[in-house]
């Protein structure tokens, strides 16, 4: 059966949708929301929606919002294996959402930062065979070394790999070279467009080029689809037709679209067909996390 390690970032999103643009020094009401959060937190949500086991492996506060966003995993069906810190609070990400339903996310990592003191070969489960690492978690030096050791682990255990390239702007800081040193060959990399412009540079073709360069890719393109490939063969879908309500999260559902049909032994046209449906999914409703109540 498959199952899924999902390894990065637990985050409590403040959700503010906006009537239009904001006030700068006034007032801009707004409709304001509690969702949990966390790019590889809600990729194990969206797996588990999907029929697919997930366990997610992060780390919160010892706080009220800690308790609340573990209790949310398990709610959604996820294995919480959910380390406590004890100086740090538990991720927080304010989400201003425009009328058009675009994103922008203003976080505070807090505990996701302690995940780097936790032993890895000690929390991942045995029976998995997929691993997910977020690349916030590769991105933030406090978290970098547990996932690092996380993706050894899984190649020592010969799980399939799937890494995402979680933000353009600290991906650009860190660069691409590093990037790809901390994730090496043969993985399944997720990226949005701007994200694989920074990791391809000025190739012409920065699927193909990232497909070759790590195994496989995916980019996001929104509105203009999504595209695979692996270095030579090229495949695209174009996006299901829907109105954003909150674009918050659609990547991480339309990842684990993606790896539930992989999983289920879809072919790749499968496999993005499936991922396009359930971003579609993700940006009909507010929140990053699919409904489970």
């Amino acid at each position: 059966m498959p199952h899924v390690v999902c390894v990065g970032d637990l985050m409590v999103d403040v959700v503010a949708q906006l009537p239009g643009p904001l006030a700068p020094g006034s007032d801009t009401p707004a409709t304001i929301t509690l969702h949990g959060g966390g790019a590889a937190a809600n990729v194990a949500a969206w797996l588990a929606a999907c029929g697919t086991r997930a366990t997610f492996v992060g780390r919160v506060g010892d706080d009220a919002l800690g308790r609340r966003a573990v209790a949310d995993l398990t709610a959604a069906g996820v294995i919480a294996a959910v380390s406590v810190d004890p100086t740090r609070a538990t991720g927080t990400c304010i989400v201003l959402v425009d009328p058009d339903g675009e994103r922008t996310m203003i976080p505070d990592g807090g505990a996701n930062a302690g995940l780097g003191q936790v032993a890895a070969a000690a929390v991942l489960p045995d029976d998995a065979n997929c691993l997910y690492v977020s690349g916030y978690a590769l991105l933030s030096g406090g978290s970098r070394p547990f996932a690092l050791a996380a993706l050894a682990v899984a190649r020592e255990r010969s799980w399939t790999v799937a890494v995402d390239a979680a933000s353009a702007a600290p991906l650009a800081a860190a660069g691409s070279d590093a990037f790809a040193g901390w994730v090496g060959q043969d993985v399944l990399l997720f990226a949005n467009d701007d994200e694989a412009r920074v990791l391809a540079g000025l190739d012409a073709d920065p699927v193909t080029s990232l497909g070759g360069r790590f195994g496989e890719a995916v980019v996001k393109n929104g509105s203009a689809g999504a595209h695979w490939s692996d270095g030579v063969l090229r495949q695209s879908v174009a996006p299901d037709p829907v109105t954003a309500l909150d674009s918050t999260g659609a990547g991480d559902a339309f990842s684990a679209g993606f790896l539930a049909a992989r999983l289920a032994g879809q072919d790749v046209a499968g496999c993005l067909l499936a991922a396009a449906a359930l971003g579609a999914r993700a940006v009909s409703r507010a929140g990053a996390r699919p409904a489970y109540s």
